[in-house]
Parts: structure tokens; C-alpha cells; sequence
């Protein structure tokens, strides 16, 4: 039971509403184990997104911390990441002009590393480096009973996981209902990308599987079905990757679960498959299981320049092979902008990736995280980042600002068309993946047969006509592909393929190209609602 007034408020600015902070939550667990029995109850979870006006979030936490007491401290402490760092900076700027005396606590990898660079730190009281589950707990007991630390700035503690409280708990029936869960079985990562703040663990640690597989347990008995799992190496070691599948499996197995709603998300080595677990992951049927996979490039020359192992060729043949027998949702991230890679290399494994079919290919351009050891690379491979977040890449020794652009533009009407889910017939004629006997029938031009190359002459034309990214209905995109495709393929192929993929992707209004083709909508097709997993059936549809 928590007071009126709490001396302890964690908070965060997460990205969208549907995310709920594991680390947070990690911090109230372990409040009273490692800070002194009592200290949770006087503690509470403030969660936000990047949407919200700084002044608003102030205002609730204001509300929240109450007035404030002669000689009482009370604590606020701040997760700060790469995509909220910007705006957490603001609410702490007005934070500390409304309560000057409220003691402000900063973590979280953004704040990690380069702290004497940061404006934000100067505003802050303290900062926990690295891992703060012990070292937060201790720190607001120093600071409400003495003796304070004399120290800003806080290395966290590292203990054996076995010391940690697991944070499952600290999830409310509403996260369970409306947001991914975030867990865990181990945390860390043996590998050595330069680009991944990973790159800096010494291993991977593995949790105590019982403890972990009881508290999923508890998880679903209270009824949650979507779990997203933020394991760096999931498939690492296989026997625990086996027993946690095993696990779902055998709530899939029961009758009356309601087991049709399980989401399961794990992060994947790619060249890293082995039988046995290639029998699990078949067993599951469609709709449940998204696996990503980090591709990031292809380029065995780039990957040997960022430290990155990976067997292409068995990469390759891992993901036909998730593609062919499983039912496995396929969400492969690639990375543009890493040292050493042309437009022109990226395009070749983009390529390769998309032979395969994933189905999601996520498009990123390098970020330059604070304490990654990619900076080594600065100087030689002429790397030029952004000075404000999130650090993006702006040009190389290989790539012009121009071209970086192009990719950018690229990367969004990607996202918009290919990972939508919306427009998978007509992508395929816009990518000469014609249907059978539906062959393209104009002469091909240069880079015509490169899905890369044809996507990017729509992408450029798209810029040039629309001028923007954002702010683009399914209504506007069917137009710009119907007038973009027209010309060079038969007019009735492209509205065929158009009309499907729009009847199929829920049809929510009447689009130039499609008048008087679209049938009228029941009430319940109308105000049909999107779910967490649409996305994914609009992919495994097909």
C-alpha cells in the first residue's frame, strides 16, 4: 500500500503507450530487498510516452509528489533512453524550476556513458551508470536516511541474477490487457557488434529457469497472453530455448485458455538453428510466434570491420528454412550507414534478404549510441553523426548526405507499403514478382530487376509528388501506386491487385483509383478494432 505523498516515483517517457518499462519495474522490485524492508510501499510508477507536452507530465508528477514537506526528501528517478532523452531533458528543465529541492535520479543507457557531455546529467542530482537494481535501492536509502553519497555520478552495481527479485509482479491487470509485457530468461550478449551497446558485456547471463517459468506462470494464470521476450541471444543456449517454448506450447495444449490471443516475441541468432529447436518452433501454429532476426548487413567486409560473426550462408538457409516450415511471423532487421557499406552493398543484401520473404524486412539507419564502440570507426571511414538524438548517421566516407536522404525516404514508404501488410499483391508487380500468368510486359530498364533499385525509383517518385513521409493513408498510397504503375503494366492487373490488397487490409474509405469497386461495409467492418498482433495477420494471411 503506498502513501499519499510517495517518497519514491519512477518514471519514464516510453515511445508509445502499449510499452510498459521492464527496467523500471525491475527497480521497484528490488526496492526492499536490496534498499531495506519498507521501502516499496513508499514508491510508485509513472509511465508516459513522447507524445505528451513536458509541461502536462510535470504537472501529473507534481500532483503526484504533493506539496512539498519542510525537511523531507523525496526522490524522482528517471529512465533516459536515446528516443526520450530530448524530452525527459525538458521535464526535468521544468521538474527542477517548480521543486528545486526534489532529488532527481537518472538512469538507463543513454545517461550511461559520456555523462560529462550531457546537459541533462548537469540537471540531474545523480546518475547510475550500467545496471541500477541494486544500486537505485541503495541509493534512495543514503539519500532519505543518511549518510548522503558524495558522488554524482554512481557506478550500478552487477550482482549474480540469482540476487535479483524478478519484476513480474509489478505489471497491473491493465498492463496485462493493454500493453506488451516485456520479459526476460537471460540477460547480456557474447557477441562484439560495434554498432550494439551489447558489445561492451562480457557474456551472457543466464536467469534460474524455474524462477523465471513460475513467474511467467503467475503471468498467465492472471491472463497474459503477449509476451515479448528482450533476450539479445534467445536461441544461445538451446536447452533453456526448448524448455521456455515448451513452456507455451503446453498452454497452447490446454482446451479452454482462451489461448488464441498468445503473442510471443523473441530476438534470434540468425545462423544459429539446430534441430531440436527447429522441432519446437515448427509445432506452433500461425499467429503466435514473431521472431526477429538481426540481420544488419551481408557484407562479410563490413562485418569483419564492426566485429559482428555471422555465417551468411547459413543465415540464408535458417531463415528459408523458419519461411518454409514454420508459421513463424519473420521480422529481419538490416542496418544502412555502417562503416564501410556503399548504397550500392546494402542494395545486394537488401536483395538477398528479400529473396527470402521475410515477412517484415525493418529498415534502420546506423545511431551512434553513447559508450558503442562503432566511434573507433570515425575517422577512418569518414562517419559524420548527428549531434542531437538519436545520433543518426549523416554521411560516410562511402555514402553522400544525399544518398542518406534518398534511404531515409526509402525506409518510410517501406514501412508504409511492405511492412504494413497492406500492399503485399501489389508490391510483388511493383517489385517484378509478377503473379502467374500475369507477367510484367514492358521492356525492363537498368536496375529493373533489382527489388532494391525498383523500389527506390517509387520511393524517389513518391518524394518528388507527395513532398512528405508522414501523414500518408492507405487512401493516398493506393492512388500514388495506381498512377506510378499504370503506365508500364496493364491497367486492370494494377487495380486488381490494388483492390485486393485494400479489401484484404480492411477497406475504410473510397480511393480515386478504386471508385465503384468496393463493396459497402457492415457496422462491425466499420468499427472493427486493431489489435496488437494485426500487423502480423495481415502478413500470415497470404
Amino acid at each position: 500500500m503506498t502513501c499519499s505523498a510517495p517518497q519514491i516515483i519512477l518514471a519514464t517517457l516510453n515511445a508509445r503507450y502499449i510499452h510498459a518499462s521492464l527496467g523500471l519495474r525491475y527497480l521497484l522490485a528490488n526496492l526492499d530487498r536490496h534498499g531495506g524492508v519498507g521501502l516499496r510501499q513508499h514508491a510508485v510508477l509513472r509511465e508516459f510516452t513522447i507524445s505528451r507536452a513536458p509541461q502536462d507530465v510535470v504537472a501529473e508528477l507534481q500532483a503526484t509528489l504533493g506539496p512539498a514537506g519542510k525537511g523531507s526528501v523525496q526522490i524522482i528517478g528517471f529512465g533516459v533512453y536515446i528516443w526520450n532523452v530530448t524530452q525527459t531533458t525538458e521535464v526535468l528543465r521544468l521538474l527542477k524550476l517548480a521543486r528545486p529541492d526534489l532529488k532527481v535520479v537518472l538512469g538507463g543507457p543513454e545517461v550511461s556513458h559520456e555523462t560529462g557531455q550531457q546537459h541533462i546529467v548537469g540537471l540531474a542530482d545523480h546518475v547510475i551508470t550500467g545496471w541500477g537494481d541494486v544500486s537505485f535501492a541503495k541509493l534512495c536509502r543514503a539519500l532519505l536516511d543518511g549518510p548522503r553519497p558524495l558522488s554524482k555520478i554512481i557506478p550500478g552495481e552487477q550482482p549474480p541474477l540469482e540476487d535479483l527479485a524478478l519484476p513480474y509482479a509489478e505489471y497491473s491487470d491493465a498492463d496485462l490487457t493493454h500493453r506488451l509485457l516485456y520479459v526476460e530468461a537471460s540477460r547480456g550478449c557474447p557477441f562484439k557488434c560495434e554498432f550494439c551497446l551489447s558489445a561492451l558485456d562480457k557474456t551472457a547471463w543466464g536467469f534460474d529457469l524455474d524462477r523465471v517459468l513460475a513467474a511467467l506462470d503467475t503471468l498467465y494464470q492472471r491472463g497474459a497472453r503477449n509476451f515479448k521476450f528482450v533476450d539479445r541471444t534467445f536461441n544461445l543456449k538451446i536447452d533453456n530455448s526448448v524448455r521456455v517454448l515448451q513452456f507455451f506450447l503446453d498452454k497452447l495444449a490446454q482446451p479452454t485458455q482462451g489461448n488464441t490471443a498468445l503473442l510471443l516475441h523473441f530476438e534470434v541468432i540468425p545462423d544459429h538453428l539446430p534441430e531440436r529447436l527447429r522441432i519446437m518452433l515448427a509445432q506452433f501454429p500461425p499467429g503466435v510466434l514473431q521472431l526477429e532476426v538481426g540481420v544488419q548487413s551481408f557484407n562479410a567486409t563490413v562485418q569483419h570491420t564492426i566485429s559482428r560473426r555471422q555465417d551468411n550462408a547459413a543465415t540464408e538457409a535458417n531463415l528459408r528454412w523458419l519461411r518454409a516450415h514454420t508459421h513463424a511471423h519473420l521480422h529481419a532487421d538490416l542496418i544502412f550507414g555502417l562503416p564501410g557499406e556503399t548504397l550500392q552493398s546494402f542494395a545486394d543484401g537488401f536483395d538477398r534478404l528479400c529473396s527470402i520473404d521475410p515477412h517484415e524486412i525493418q529498415l534502420g539507419m546506423l545511431k551512434r549510441l553513447r559508450g558503442s564502440p562503432i566511434t573507433r570507426h570515425t575517422q577512418l571511414h569518414g562517419m559524420v553523426y548527428a549531434a542531437e538524438p538519436p545520433y543518426t548517421v549523416q554521411h560516410t566516407g562511402v555514402v553522400d548526405a544525399a544518398s542518406m536522404q534518398r534511404f531515409a525516404h526509402f525506409a518510410r514508404f517501406w514501412d508504409l507499403l511492405a511492412n504494413s501488410g497492406r500492399f503485399t499483391r501489389t508490391l510483388a508487380l511493383l517489385l517484378g514478382r509478377a503473379e502467374s500468368g500475369s507477367p510484367v510486359t514492358h521492356a525492363p530498364k537498368p536496375g529493373e530487376t533489382s527489388p532494391f533499385w525498383r523500389f527506390m525509383a517509387f520511393s524517389d517518385w513518391l518524394w518528388q509528388h507527395l513532398g512528405t513521409t508522414h501523414k500518408l493513408t492507405p487512401e493516398v498510397l493506393v492512388d500514388a501506386l495506381f498512377d506510378y504503375m499504370s503506365p508500364n503494366l496493364p491497367v486492370e492487373l494494377t487495380r486488381r491487385a490494388l483492390l485486393a490488397d485494400y479489401l484484404a487490409s480492411g477497406a475504410r474509405a473510397n480511393p480515386k483509383a478504386l471508385q465503384g469497386l468496393l463493396p459497402r461495409r457492415t457496422p462491425a467492418q466499420a468499427n472493427a478494432k486493431r489489435t496488437l498482433g494485426t500487423r502480423q495477420e495481415r502478413h500470415l494471411a497470404l
